[in-house]
């Protein structure tokens, strides 16, 4: 049998940010219900793999044959440091906050095997470590292990601490002495996140409408933006963090991550904007080896990144009319 305090204390000192254990059970009906309902009204826009083995998604079992343990764990990928540098620049043009690091997959999947080596299990044979790569309801586990609970911006918020976090899990065959409870919202009345949302897309339940996210748009899609998607991204031509910012706990909680390779590149950081105006796809493939960044590939950001500079432009943005030449 697993020990739970044996768990929280390794995961501790790999360098997760909080870890949390829950029985691998079946989602509820009402959270089964949601993800049906969200699916069936297409806010999975041509994210297809969300439609996929949904069976899965919903009872871990049948993702980890013998399942009996999920353990969620977090980890903080924020950075003081973008802040400072981008402050430095006259016209900065900026990432989401987790692309400036390394891949947090790679990350947090290396970090999740080191918990296993240290418990005595073997992948494979006691469970198998996920991190947002498999059909598995990160965010509701995440809850349910009681790291946290879920916002209105979809993000898992852990108290005292904000949701600057990515997730990641161990499904795992043996029983633990020790589980946690469901963490409930702590969110009240606020909708700071809602309300700071460009394109709407946040829909006050906590969950989100991918057709009309910043994020969505700028890493998943395929093709052409939208143009209120381009208007609506500002200088941030890779992803979206306005309602994590927006966010009270963040604002009131958020600290520097200690995972080195979490830390912002120097070289992204000190790209000015007509640097990124004039970026090669030579150096888009120097700058982004192991980054989360290659997951919209150099066409999608070139596109995104010729959508910033035209909106500039037509404000008469130096850097960006520069960038036309």
């Amino acid at each position: 049998m697993l020990r739970a305090e044996e768990i929280k204390r390794l995961a501790a000192e790999i360098g997760f940010s909080a870890c949390g254990i829950a029985p691998a059970e079946a989602l509820p009906a009402e959270r089964a219900g949601e993800w049906h309902r969200w699916l069936a009204e297409g806010c999975q826009a041509e994210m297809d793999y969300l439609v996929r083995h949904t069976d899965k998604r919903l009872d871990p079992r049948l993702l980890v044959e013998g399942a009996k343990t999920v353990v969620s764990v977090a980890v903080n990928y924020f950075s003081g440091e973008v802040d400072k540098a981008l402050a430095q620049q006259a016209a900065p043009l900026r990432l989401a906050r987790y692309a400036y690091g390394t891949d947090y997959h790679e990350v947090v999947k290396a970090m999740l095997r080191q918990l296993m080596a240290s418990l005595g299990l073997e992948e494979g044979r006691d469970g198998r470590p996920f991190v947002d790569t498999a059909p598995i309801d990160e965010k509701y586990w995440a809850q349910r292990c009681g790291l946290g609970w879920r916002g209105r911006h979809t993000q898992i918020i852990l108290p005292q601490q904000g949701s600057f976090f990515v997730l990641g899990e161990l499904v795992l065959t043996e029983t633990c002495d020790e589980y946690d409870d469901f963490c409930e919202s702590r969110c009240g009345a606020c909708r700071k996140c809602v309300e700071a949302c460009p394109m709407g897309a946040l829909r006050g339940d906590g969950t989100l409408d991918a057709r009309l996210c910043l994020s969505y748009l700028t890493i998943e899609q395929r093709g052409d933006l939208p143009a209120e998607a381009a208007e609506g991204m500002g200088r941030c031509f890779y992803g979206c963090d306005r309602c994590a910012e927006a966010c009270p706990h963040n604002q009131r909680f958020a600290h520097d991550t200690h995972i080195e390779a979490f830390r912002p590149r120097q070289a992204l950081l000190q790209l000015q904007a007509e640097d990124w105006f004039g970026l090669t796809r030579e150096q888009y493939q120097l700058l982004f080896r192991k980054s989360a960044v290659k997951r919209a590939k150099w066409e999608g950001l070139a596109r995104n990144l010729e959508a910033v500079r035209q909106n500039l432009a037509a404000q008469g943005d130096e850097a960006a009319q520069e960038g036309e030449k």
